[in-house]
């Protein structure tokens, strides 16, 4: 059950549900617009991808209009895509499970030349779920399950227990 804000009701104490950027806790039950976020969050980031697109071929055209010559022109082509590859698997992999900040802190620069690839996972992910709810969906069942084992009480009297 949420309230107006899309928040869980939690007044029964227990683990909070972590909010995932642009859909705040609406994946937890799928209201409050989770739907209409879902598509603007597919529609956004396609959108993105395909303006980051083209600003990197007036990029490549100015490679063209300073004639740097084609083994440069290649290698910043390749470049691109492979860091937007290499990006798109790594935000992909960061939907179902937490990366290593340590990892992740060494391929900052990588995934920043790749941002296309993780605007795309982003979008592809975003068609068939809020990017990320499967991983925290999974963390929030583990948290409240571990919640209510720590919780249920007992029934009867310990010390009447019949030992064998």
């Amino acid at each position: 059950m949420s309230d107006e804000n899309g928040t869980p009701d939690t007044s029964k104490g227990g683990p909070r549900p972590e909010p995932i950027r642009f859909f705040g806790t609406t994946w937890v039950d799928h209201d409050g617009g989770y739907a209409a976020r879902r598509a603007a969050v597919a529609a956004g980031s396609l959108a993105t991808a395909a303006v980051s697109c083209l600003v990197l071929g007036f990029a490549y055209q100015g490679l063209q209009i300073a004639n740097v010559g084609e083994p440069v022109t290649l290698l910043v082509v390749v470049m691109f895509a492979v860091c937007s590859v290499l990006a798109f698997g790594h935000t992909w992999g960061a939907f179902t499970k937490r990366p290593d900040p340590e990892r992740q802190a060494t391929l900052r620069g990588l995934l920043a030349i790749g941002f296309i690839g993780s605007l795309l996972a982003y979008f592809a992910r975003s068609l068939s779920e809020a990017p990320g709810e499967k991983l925290h969906r999974q963390e929030y069942e583990t948290a409240r399950a571990a919640h209510e084992k720590r919780t249920t009480r007992r029934t009867g009297d310990p010390s009447r227990k019949r030992r064998s």
